[in-house]
């Protein structure tokens, strides 16, 4: 396969998802999976391990970066994790049994839902209206929340991303720029323990593939989180709806049209 083609492939795959993950706590493999599928004949459960992989390092430094703005509630994304993380394998474990047709399916259908609404709805929720939810009832929201995160990680390969950025707004009441820190801080783990999980029952991808996908997903990850961080509220809500509705149209052409 000739190299700059792979580049270029990977480069766009890097871009889609790195803003995504950046801006609206998506995960890579929302992107990822099926540009290699389609356009590298990678097969669907090693291109899920590569934008797992990807997804680690684009969640670190979009949290870090987060965490240094002051939008990451790590406390409360404890108990999440945890119960994320335990279900992460159930539903690895499980996608492995399934057709590829299957898996992405839920992710990008939940990418378009969410960018429609946030610029329909957008997240008006403050800080301060964060603090009044009772810690009692945020940690017996995370647990079962995090359950289905973490099955949907595992299974769709999307580090669940959409989904739990829908709970922490809707459910447990986060402003957007919090709900999206501590997205991608616990994506950060779930995708490492996704990806490892993949890696290990699908055997390695390509390394130059995993590597591109990698460099390119944590440069843009890094330039979609310092946008966002120095963004009003009502710009961030309309810059991630945008984004998230270009990139489910996308990926959506990209599964059926090709």
């Amino acid at each position: 396969m000739n190299l700059l083609y792979k580049i270029i492939v990977c480069l766009f795959a890097g871009l889609g998802a790195g803003l995504g993950t950046g801006f609206a706590g998506m995960s890579a493999a929302a992107v990822i999976s099926p540009v290699l599928v389609t356009f590298l004949d990678i097969p669907a459960y090693q291109a899920v391990g590569v934008a797992l992989a990807s997804d680690v390092l684009a969640s670190a430094v979009s949290s870090y970066i987060y965490h240094r703005e002051g939008n990451l509630d790590i406390k409360n994304a404890l108990v999440m994790m945890a119960f994320v993380l335990m279900f992460t394998l159930v539903g690895s474990y499980t996608a492995s049994l399934l057709p590829s047709r299957t898996q992405g399916t839920f992710s990008v259908f939940m990418t378009l839902f969410l960018g429609i609404r946030f610029l329909v709805r957008p997240i008006t929720t403050t800080k301060a209206a964060m603090a009044d939810i009772s810690f009692k009832k945020r940690v017996v929201q995370s647990m079962l929340c995090g359950s289905g995160v973490g099955f949907v990680c595992g299974f769709v390969g999307a580090g669940g991303g959409m989904m739990m950025l829908f709970i922490l707004t809707s459910v447990l009441g986060y402003e957007l720029k919090s709900a999206v820190g501590t997205s991608v801080f616990i994506m950060t783990f779930t995708a490492l323990f996704g990806s490892v999980s993949h890696i290990y029952i699908g055997g390695l991808p390509d390394m130059g593939t995993l590597l591109l996908c990698m460099l390119f997903t944590f440069m843009f990850a890094r330039i979609g989180a310092m946008i966002a961080n120095h963004s009003d509220n009502k710009k961030l809500n309309q810059m991630t709806g945008i984004i998230l509705i270009v990139l489910g149209v996308v990926v959506l052409s990209v599964n059926y049209l090709f």
